[in-house]
């Protein structure tokens, strides 16, 4: 499926195309919530449909829906061969009602809470939320509504789970598994259905637990225990006795104290040898994306919001716990592993270089992203910029007195794999910075990291200039005198990057790391 052009948009580039972007924004959500309502993908299974056969039997108009038709065209969720429509790969696997990744619920849930939204200017006047939902005098229908929240959650929760179980795979999981504010329990039943003589305890709310008895009872049996309890309350469990420890989507629902005293009791449940996973958004992964989500928290809930990976880590360390830095998960979401035994979290498969990009942007840059050096483009015209139009020739580490293209090309055949490091000036805080992530990587075990900055070298106060260099520790050549097409090179990694005109003002700096 291809990416959206208007994903494409940079709120830094000046340009009100942007704005209009985020203006229309839900036009492309309600195209989404009503082909899901009327269920669109599951009737173009299996072999797709014309639009007479889409039309038969239904009260909708064919030339209106030949537009809706055209529009899930355009959105890469339908696609047309002649006259007949048929899914595209993510429809037909997320969007078909009754398969097993069907995520539907999920995306309703979403224009569920739009109303809680259109308050958003009276809670900033309040400071807090201000539309609640009435009391449901009909048991039945609100006993539906907690069954289909459920729903929504579960089929985002089997989902993660898929990403989650991974860092495990090095792992013979034998004991306890206490899934804390457990929805229904698809986290829990991903890791007994890996590991076969496990057994999981689920903690949350009787209404939500009765849901997840229903689906998992059938399939796990007595490995499954149900304990209800709110549990800001007393936990029914014994301290101690866990193997492991899971808080899926549970940190963002309440506030600091609330959060504090729950990582004290899941610690506390923690065998000596134990793993507690914390599965959350955090700031420091998916900026935007976490904005928004804590927003959401501001009009849905009493308290909840988005935490600083920095201040949940601090929470475990004051427990006594090791800690794992934030581990970025492909979708917006992180993780973070604690143990009692600093020895136990060298057993779980961490993307070790992942685990450095995030100690980077902890630096303070914008982004760090791992990619392979085979998106770095060295052409031969790079350095002819330098020669002909900058004042900086001739200066220390800037052509003549910097690594030809050719030699950076011989020099990255030792190397597979960097960090593009994004952020902003000044150059020379910028450039310290950097320095600072090629130490981060160095004591990592990446032994020859190495980084190439932007723009000339802005370290010292005084420069040699043609004396050459007094500094050469903390000096380091930039990217595009060693003949690296920075504007190429970072397109290649997903980001957008154009020549800035006289009345831009927002610069953007880029740094490579290579780290072997």
């Amino acid at each position: 499926m291809k990416k959206l052009d208007f994903m494409k948009h940079d709120p830094q580039e000046n340009n009100p195309q942007y704005l209009e972007d985020l203006a229309t924004g839900y036009w492309f959500s309600e195209v989404l919530f009503t082909a899901v309502e009327m269920d669109i993908f599951s009737s173009l299974e299996p072999v797709g449909k014309t639009l007479e056969e889409l039309v038969q039997g239904t009260e909708l108009n064919e030339s209106g829906l030949k537009r809706f038709m055209k529009a899930l065209c355009a959105l890469g969720l339908v696609s047309a061969n002649g006259s007949t429509y048929y899914n595209g790969q993510m429809a037909a696997k997320y969007l078909v009602r009754g398969r097993e990744d069907y995520q539907g619920d999920s995306i309703l849930w979403r224009k569920h809470i739009f109303d809680n939204w259109r308050s958003l200017k009276d809670c900033l006047l309040e400071g807090t939320r201000v539309v609640y939902s009435p009391v449901e005098d009909d048991l039945t229908e609100l006993e539906e509504r907690n069954r289909w929240y459920s729903s929504a959650m579960g089929s985002v929760a089997r989902n993660k789970a898929e990403e989650i179980l991974p860092f495990f795979r090095d792992l013979s999981l034998t004991g306890n598994i206490l899934d804390v504010g457990a929805g229904t329990g698809s986290i829990a039943a991903a890791f007994l259905e890996t590991y076969p003589e496990s057994q999981a305890t689920l903690l949350d709310l009787d209404a939500v637990l009765v849901y997840a008895q229903e689906q998992l009872s059938g399939k796990f049996g007595e490995r499954i225990k149900y304990f209800p309890a709110n549990i800001l309350e007393s936990w029914p469990v014994e301290e101690g006795q866990f193997d492991l420890v899971i808080l899926s989507n549970i940190v963002h629902a309440y506030g600091e104290e609330e959060i504090s005293l729950i990582l004290k009791r899941a610690a506390a449940c923690l065998k000596p040898e134990g793993y507690l996973l914390i599965h959350d958004f955090f700031f420091e992964h998916g900026h935007e994306k976490a904005a928004l989500f804590d927003l959401n928290m501001f009009v849905n809930t009493f308290n909840g919001k988005v935490f600083s990976i920095h201040w949940i880590r601090e929470q475990l360390q004051e427990l006594g716990l090791a800690v794992t830095e934030m581990v970025p998960l492909s979708s917006d979401t992180s993780l973070i592993f604690g143990a009692k035994n600093e020895d136990r979290l060298k057993a779980l498969s961490l993307n070790k270089k992942g685990q450095l990009a995030a100690k980077i942007e902890h630096l303070g840059f914008r982004k760090a992203s791992v990619v392979s050096t085979e998106i770095i483009h060295i052409p031969n015209w790079v350095n002819w910029h330098c020669n002909y139009g900058c004042s900086n020739f001739g200066a220390p580490h800037c052509p003549p007195n910097s690594p030809s293209p050719q030699q950076t090309r011989e020099m990255l055949q030792d190397y597979t794999t960097c960090i593009l490091i994004e952020g902003e000036p000044p150059t020379g805080d910028f450039q310290r910075q950097v320095l600072k992530a090629e130490k981060a990587a160095f004591y990592d075990g990446y032994y020859r990291a190495f980084a190439l900055w932007a723009g000339p070298c802005s370290i010292c106060a005084e420069c040699g200039g043609t004396e050459g260099c007094k500094n050469t520790q903390s000096a380091r050549p930039s990217m595009e005198a060693s003949g690296i097409d920075v504007y190429e090179t970072v397109k290649r990694a997903g980001i957008s990057l154009k020549p800035l005109s006289p009345d831009d003002y927002y610069v953007k700096y880029f740094a490579i790391l290579l780290l072997e």
